[in-house]
């Protein structure tokens, strides 16, 4: 398995040499790679996109934050802070390429 940014984040807040915080703010200050299918426009769009298999999960990307919880690896007090600091970095990423969506 090959490692990324993220990764290393998470093993530096396992293995204590960085602090919630410290991993809280680099998650705010990074970009943040869109994993989600866009929103469905239509019924005809909603039903083409049920029959779609899930997407894989994107290295470097929120979706590594999400398997490290459900392994076990944070606690719900960690994914938290860090969810809200990757929130906050795709707002103001947003908000810079001058998207009114952000999700």
């Amino acid at each position: 398995m090959s490692t990324t940014e993220v990764r290393d984040l998470l093993l530096a807040l396992r293995d204590g040499s960085m602090t919630l915080d410290d991993v809280a703010e680099r998650f705010k200050q990074r970009s943040w790679t869109r994993t989600r299918r866009p929103v469905p426009r239509s019924y005809e769009e909603l039903a083409a996109q049920a029959q779609l298999d899930p997407e894989p999960d994107v290295s470097g990307s929120y979706d590594e934050v999400t398997a490290a919880y459900d392994r076990g690896e944070l606690t719900t007090e960690q994914y938290d802070v860090l969810s809200d600091a990757v929130a906050d970095a795709i707002r103001e990423q947003a908000r810079r390429e001058g998207r009114a969506d952000s999700d």
